[in-house]
């Protein structure tokens, strides 16, 4: 099965940009969508962004107009550029198929945004 980890985290302050990269152990094929989530302290796990096979590209609201997803041709790797980040980014970041598969849950990649 696939295994997905995720990179790219750290410290930064509001205002400030972070591109999170998710590393899949091999070519994701077909039809897919995959996604970006995240999980605050003391919260549930919330869709970030997803991407299609096809490059259709969608957003959770707090997201629109900072965060952008994208993949690579090769389909092994998908990133996601946050800009404008607000303290209420701060979180720990995961990729997955959407609707997510449990084993393929990663360890993710702590965003922690601060002044």
């Amino acid at each position: 099965q696939v295994q997905l980890v995720e990179s790219g985290g750290g410290v930064v302050q509001p205002g400030g940009s972070l591109r999170l990269s998710c590393a899949a152990s091999e070519r994701i094929s077909g039809i897919f969508v995959m996604g970006w989530f995240r999980q605050a302290t003391g919260k549930e796990r919330e869709l970030v962004a997803v991407i299609t096979n096809a490059g259709e590209t969608s957003y959770a609201e707090f997201a629109k107009g900072r965060f952008t997803i994208s993949k690579d041709y090769a389909r092994t790797t998908f990133f996601l550029q946050m800009n404008s980040l607000k303290p209420e980014d701060t979180a720990v970041y995961y990729c997955n198929r959407n609707p997510p598969r449990p084993e393929m849950w990663g360890q993710g990649t702590q965003v922690t945004v601060s002044s």
